[in-house]
């Protein structure tokens, strides 16, 4: 995995921007979608996966099967709000321990 971040400051408030890249070890199905889409949810950041020149709102199962991302590729997982590198993060490690 790589990452990448940069903090950007408005007027009293910060707000972050992260991103990695995740080879999968297995194709996402059903099961790491779920797991993907109700961590998704749980964060107040903007996320997005990236596959194949796709980019999808993680937080709907059918959007993240519908990548159609196949074990050995690649997806860029990128946060932007307060809590982005822990979405970050988090998404990231669901998507490298995909069974």
């Amino acid at each position: 995995m790589s990452a990448s971040s940069d903090s950007t400051t408005t007027s009293a408030t910060t707000v972050s921007q992260h991103e990695t890249a995740v080879v999968l070890p297995a194709n996402l199905h059903a099961r790491p979608a779920g797991q993907l889409a109700r961590a998704a949810a749980s964060f107040t950041s903007a996320i997005q996966l990236e596959y194949a020149g796709r980019t999808i709102n993680p937080t709907g199962v059918l959007a993240v099967m519908g990548l159609g991302a196949t074990v050995g590729s690649t997806v860029t997982v990128r946060a932007e709000g307060h809590d982005a590198e822990q979405a970050v993060t988090a998404l990231a490690q669901i998507l490298a321990t995909a069974e």
